[in-house]
């Protein structure tokens, strides 16, 4: 059997080098993913994101919440480098904005997490059976250590569904519309949704909002069963299935970016 032939040699062309450029030039030249630079600050590295917007008429910079980006909004006529440029002219408002941004929340002993709004702390009990449970504004948790993260959030996704689904089947009821599935998500713009083939879908993070606010939401996707719209009618049908409305969505545009920071590492 005839040996095979050895890997051919490329030769490296003069001028080229095989040292790393220096952090500070790699995070302003080499984007993370396509469509996306990093923006370096003393803290932190941001990833810069560029939108094409034909409506816009200048460019426009705005905060991710949920990522912890910033997005650049380009007008039809403005390129990537106009916009890179327009964002570090704009640092300092970058920064004092990020600096603003909640931090995250682990999921681990000594953390405060909401429950239906009402902090909780998480108390790792290791010598104790049973996965989680809840007990005088404490969340506990036993096991490994390395574990609690995915049993509280598992733990979370259960309650959340357990006070979903025995409200959308009640309000439901209220309205005599059928529902063919209720699913549980973590998007990350919006907090439930209503399919014209009764599918509801919800936010598992609603079980750290008020309890008022889960309700709210319910409320809304279950008045779409009946009007797949936002007119008046819906509105007074949303009003007659929860209370305090303009509470809640009062307290979802001020709070409810909040949400996405717990669980993150």
């Amino acid at each position: 059997m005839a040996r095979p032939l050895p890997p051919r040699k490329v030769p490296r062309k003069r001028g080229t080098t095989n040292r790393k450029a220096p952090s500070s030039q790699r995070v302003a030249n080499q984007p993370s993913r396509p469509g996306e630079h990093l923006l370096a600050f003393d803290d932190r590295v941001v990833p810069l994101v560029f939108q094409s917007n034909k409506r816009a008429r200048r460019i426009i910079i705005r905060l991710d919440h949920f990522h912890a980006r910033v997005v650049v909004v380009l007008p039809s006529r403005a390129t990537r480098d106009q916009g890179r440029r327009f964002a570090l002219l704009n640092k300092g408002w970058i920064s004092d904005r990020l600096a603003a941004l909640p931090r995250a929340v682990p999921l681990r002993s000594g953390a405060l997490v909401p429950y239906l709004g009402i902090p909780h702390r998480i108390r790792h009990r290791p010598g104790e059976r049973g996965t989680v449970w809840r007990e005088e504004g404490e969340i506990h948790v036993a096991g490994r250590p390395e574990h609690s993260k995915r049993r509280i959030e598992e733990w979370l996704k259960r309650e959340a569904r357990r006070e979903i689904e025995r409200r959308v089947w009640a309000k439901a009821e209220l309205i005599g519309k059928p529902i063919s599935r209720i699913t549980l998500r973590d998007p990350k713009s919006r907090w439930g949704s209503c399919s014209t083939r009764g599918q509801l879908s919800f936010s598992w993070r609603l079980i750290l909002a008020p309890r008022e606010v889960l309700d709210y939401v319910v409320a809304h996707e279950v008045a779409h069963l009946k009007e797949m719209n936002h007119g008046p009618r819906f509105w007074r049908l949303t009003a007659q299935l929860t209370r305090d409305t303009e509470y809640a969505k009062e307290w979802l545009r001020e709070n409810g970016p909040t949400l996405h920071r717990f669980g993150k590492k």
